[in-house]
């Protein structure tokens, strides 16, 4: 067993006060409890994406959003309702990510299924690099990465906040093929491929330390969280490499 947990994570929804719960209770996290949990909660968010895969009315997008956001919150805050707010979750994003998916794909025929290859091949190849050891979360690399990660968020926050007067910043524009943009865009899917390793390493330290059963669902909203973000910035890289055609 590790001597002792950092409790650090790029991940915003996984941070030091996660696990801070009580160990007393009998049914203890495991890693393989939360693998299945994960795995539930993207089967859950692929069936509504799918479903969602249309030209559905964009207040539908919008509220999928919103609502899937309080959830979140909601999440974070009362970990010990996971079991339930996650799939809801699932659900909600899954209907988000799949009108997302239509927009994009109207635009670039099969952008979709790239992206989604490449989000399952980054997941499934850092995960083998992580498990052979190839891959090393050390203290340092955590704070790069959780330093990175709040940078990027407050561009996003900038970006937003510019949106909500009729700009955007140049880096952020889909039509912007510049090589500044689309390298700001492979930095972001860097970083947030980096918090997937970070997310491993924080769940097998949890896993090790006895966080409650309900922490699996928790664990699952944490990759989930990532997996998501790691799937927009794909589309919006591979959105601007296709500009260039």
């Amino acid at each position: 067993m590790r001597g002792h947990l950092t409790y650090r994570s790029g991940n915003p929804v996984l941070n030091k006060n996660t696990f801070l719960t009580s160990h007393i209770e009998s049914d203890k996290m495991t890693i393989n409890g939360t693998i299945n949990k994960t795995f539930i909660s993207l089967i859950l968010l692929i069936t509504s994406g799918y479903f969602c895969f249309t030209s559905i009315s964009p207040t539908i997008i919008i509220v999928s959003g919103i609502v899937g956001f309080i959830i979140a919150i909601v999440t974070i805050y009362k970990k010990e309702w996971a079991p339930t707010t996650v799939p809801i979750y699932a659900l909600l994003e899954g209907c988000l990510l799949g009108g997302i998916s239509f927009i994009y794909n109207e635009q670039y025929d099969g952008i979709v299924s790239n992206a989604i290859f490449l989000t399952v091949g980054i997941l499934l190849s850092l995960l083998f690099a992580y498990k052979s050891g190839w891959i090393k979360p050390t203290e340092n690399f955590k704070l790069g990465v959780a330093a990175a990660t709040g940078g990027i968020f407050i561009v996003y926050l900038i970006n937003m906040i510019m949106g909500f007067f009729g700009n955007q910043m140049g880096i952020m524009n889909t039509n912007n093929s510049s090589i500044l943009s689309i390298g700001f865009s492979l930095f972001v899917i860097v970083i947030a491929s980096s918090n997937l390793v970070l997310d491993f390493d924080f769940i097998e330290e949890a896993s090790e330390k006895g966080a409650p059963k309900y922490m699996e669902w928790y664990g699952a909203f944490g990759l989930l969280v990532t997996l998501i973000w790691l799937y927009l910035e794909i589309l919006r890289f591979l959105a601007k490499l296709y500009g260039r055609r």
